[in-house]
């Protein structure tokens, strides 16, 4: 699971309820079951008009990816690949075979398999460029999801608050109740907004960077791959390889343990792959 998401959606949500107590206030007055039906109705309406419907329906795993996607980093790439080119340098390409299998990254997997069918560098690129272009677009609908909603959710707030002042215009002959109308009708902007803000742009954002994080990994795995193809010393291989990374990934990959034969068996399933295979 994604630690991150969590704490972050909890740490954000604890901050407003925690404010509203400070305040002297009551949790009660910021429940209103209309602004509530027209924000959250609305947004899911307006939602399924803008984007295809076969986009919709997988926001059931875009959102499992959120919380419980588990991403391979460059490093952990970066320490697989270099295993294999060892096991590929001391028994030969063949030997890989057996271990292909066990392989779980499944961009990982084509691409070994295609270098133990034999085929061509500039194919082999090609075909791992155009996985790589594949993936970036299923990310992207995923993304889209709900960067979409989140920007509609705060216009139906808005949208929910006229119909709560016009709601209330019509009973100036209540003046006492007035205060409560115009409060009651703040509370769809305020759950248009929060929803916006709170949980749907920050998931978009948080599918958007794994996004980033896996497409980068992969591009590591074709300069890896190839080197493999290639027959490189596991020393060029690793300098090409490190080309890709951050300085932070560089930082952390020679703070892990090295191993002189790491498992494939062991590499992380990528999120593409848990999502779309």
């Amino acid at each position: 699971m994604d630690l991150t998401t969590l704490i972050g959606l909890l740490v954000a949500w604890g901050a407003c309820l925690l404010s509203i107590i400070l305040e002297g206030g009551h949790l009660s007055a910021f429940f209103n079951f209309p602004a509530a039906l027209i924000v959250l109705g609305g947004t899911v309406g307006v939602t399924v008009i803008g984007l295809p419907m076969h986009h919709v329906a997988g926001v059931i795993q875009v959102v499992r990816r959120a919380f419980f996607g588990r991403t391979a980093t460059g490093p952990e790439v970066m320490e697989r690949l270099l295993g294999l080119i060892r096991r590929a340098r001391r028994d030969g390409i063949l030997a890989l075979e057996s271990d292909i299998r066990e392989v779980s990254n499944e961009f990982l997997r084509t691409g070994l398999q295609l270098v133990i069918d034999g085929t061509s560098q500039e194919l082999l690129r090609e075909v791992l460029n155009t996985e790589i272009e594949a993936m970036r677009e299923r990310h992207t609908v995923g993304h889209n999801v709900f960067a979409t909603a989140g920007g509609f959710a705060p216009t139906l707030g808005i949208i929910g608050t006229v119909m709560g002042l016009i709601h209330m215009l019509g009973k100036l002959d209540k003046p006492e109740d007035m205060g409560h109308s115009i409060a009651a009708a703040f509370v769809a902007t305020l759950y248009g907004v929060s929803l916006a803000n709170l949980i749907l742009l920050p998931i978009a954002n948080k599918l958007k960077a794994n996004s980033e994080e896996e497409i980068a990994a992969c591009k590591l795995g074709v300069e890896g791959i190839l080197a493999l193809q290639s027959g490189e010393s596991p020393r060029v291989a690793a300098t090409v390889m490190r080309s890709f990374l951050s300085p932070r990934a560089k930082q952390q990959l020679e703070r892990r343990p090295s191993a002189s034969a790491p498992s494939a068996a062991s590499a992380p399933e990528s999120g593409a792959a848990a999502t779309e295979a």
